[in-house]
């Protein structure tokens, strides 16, 4: 956990779209930021698991060989590029559903109850407007979003 709640440099919001992928500029941002020493120790720990995984395993490439990839200097698009020329190459329709999938990860979900766990852990039970796994990494590292007025959920 971010504890000073500042955007870590360099790292994107899970939310930020490559090529209408969500997430997959993140783990990005995260291979370079531990290649350049500058991701911090708390990060590195989760590196390739998690939403990387999950990001690797839709695309259909290993973690290790787009970690080799992204060290080489490739821009975003070169990578997702790469990574269909590897893996599996997805259309803007499955990129757009995975995006929504993932983005939703967290609420009424198998993911629910680590959400909840998170959140008490940080603190933040209260803190209705974190729903997901993406508001909650968002307000981890400083990166607020609008309350949820009662009654006006979506």
């Amino acid at each position: 956990m971010n504890a000073e709640k500042k955007p870590i440099p360099g790292l994107r919001s899970p939310r930020e779209m490559v090529e209408g992928l969500a997430y997959f500029g993140r783990m990005l941002d995260k291979i370079r930021l531990e290649k350049s020493g500058r991701l911090p120790a708390e990060y590195r720990e989760n590196l390739g698991q998690g939403f990387d995984k999950a990001c690797c395993d839709f695309l259909g490439v290993a973690y290790e060989e787009l970690r080799k990839r992204v060290w080489e200097r490739a821009t975003d698009a070169e990578i997702l590029e790469w990574c269909g020329g590897q893996g599996r190459a997805r259309d803007a329709e499955e990129r757009k559903i995975w995006s929504v999938y993932l983005s939703k990860r967290g609420w009424r979900d198998e993911m629910s109850e680590r959400l909840v766990f998170r959140k008490r852990e940080a603190g933040w039970e209260g803190r209705d407007e974190i729903q997901t796994f993406f508001d909650y990494i968002d307000a981890d590292e400083g990166r607020e979003r609008e309350p949820i007025a009662k009654g006006n959920r979506a």
